[in-house]
């Protein structure tokens, strides 16, 4: 078991605390059979952990028409019985005076749940820092991983779809909401949250990802330790 930072966006911490994301897809890097080794047409199989590869996939390349090319090995960085503390934009500020501090000993503020969060920073009196600077003591949500697939990105199911995170409507049963504020089944509307993330022709490039299933604990990691001694 292992402790790693990961990092998620607004909406995604207002996900998480809401109890309506309870997995993550990332990029696997490098994607499989990237090198160009070979020019033809090929295939990809995954074959998942076993005996032999416990925390390992491995992706068997067949060229179109028959014979098999190469085989590579992915070991995730993160596996089942690992740790996830989320990193979100956030800010510290000192007591008293209520100014930015890098001090463990302030006041937290998260931009995900901050009533003031859509101000400017001269309005708010404080700017946000990126949640890739976010330490482990300022963490708030500690996730528990259960499960790990690697799979195409368009592979995703409805069910999948909705344990990623995306919101449902209140107006129209079976439809969810997309960035753009409109109306969507789960799968296009996940495809529009992947592409609001990651950037036009995200989606598109159906890349291989890694699928991480968790539970997820409101506390920071080492209160969890805490508790658990």
């Amino acid at each position: 078991m292992a402790d790693r930072p990961i990092l998620f966006s607004a909406p995604m911490v207002r996900a998480l605390f809401d109890d309506r994301k309870t997995q993550t897809r990332r990029i696997i890097k490098p994607q499989p059979f990237a090198s160009g080794y070979y020019d033809g047409e090929i295939e990809i199989n995954v074959i998942p952990a076993n005996d032999q590869y416990p925390k390992a996939f491995r992706f068997n390349a067949n060229a179109v028409g028959g014979g098999a090319i190469l085989e590579e090995v992915f070991e995730p960085r993160i596996n089942a019985g690992d740790r996830l503390w989320a990193r979100e934009t956030w800010q510290g500020l000192s007591f008293g005076d209520y100014q930015p501090t890098k001090s463990s000993l302030c006041e937290v503020r998260y931009a995900a749940t901050d009533p003031c969060a859509d101000l400017d920073a001269e309005a708010r009196g404080y700017p946000w820092r990126p949640s890739i600077f976010m330490p482990r003591w300022a963490s708030r949500l500690t996730l528990i991983v259960t499960d790990v697939r690697v799979e195409r990105l368009q592979d995703i199911s409805d069910a999948d779809s909705i344990a990623e995170g995306v919101e449902q409507s209140a107006k129209f049963p079976g439809r969810y909401l997309t960035p753009a504020g409109d109306y969507a089944v789960p799968k296009v509307a996940y495809q529009r949250l992947w592409e609001n993330i990651n950037g036009k022709g995200a989606w598109d490039a159906n890349p291989w990802v890694a699928a991480y299933t968790f539970t997820v604990i409101k506390q920071n990691v080492d209160q969890i330790k805490k508790v658990a001694a």
